[in-house]
């Protein structure tokens, strides 16, 4: 993954779509400014489904993750709408922010 996103840097792309686990290494080899988009994103407590390299959203937030993709958590949730405020609220908290 490291090689093909220094090739994306190299020929002008702006960002990468990785896998949580993969986040940390990036921002450490290609800089901050270097976009992250990750996805298989799950909530804390939440069931990581077909995902295997999973990771909460205030946790990708931290790695460095730019944006994060959460489709079923929210999607297959009860109340969808509840669902995405709580994982706003979770990234809120653990950047220092509020929603």
């Amino acid at each position: 993954m490291l090689r093909l996103a220094r090739l994306a840097k190299k020929s002008g792309l702006s960002g990468v779509i990785a896998s949580p686990r993969e986040i940390h290494p990036l921002c450490e080899i290609l800089g901050e400014r270097f976009l992250i988009v990750t996805p298989g994103i799950r909530p804390v407590k939440s069931e990581r489904g077909d995902q295997r390299r999973t990771m909460s959203p205030a946790e990708a937030i931290i790695a460095g993750a730019n944006y994060i993709v959460v489709g079923r958590p929210i999607l297959t949730a009860t109340d969808p709408a509840r669902a995405a405020l709580k994982i706003a609220e979770e990234i809120a908290f653990a950047s220092g922010s509020s929603v």
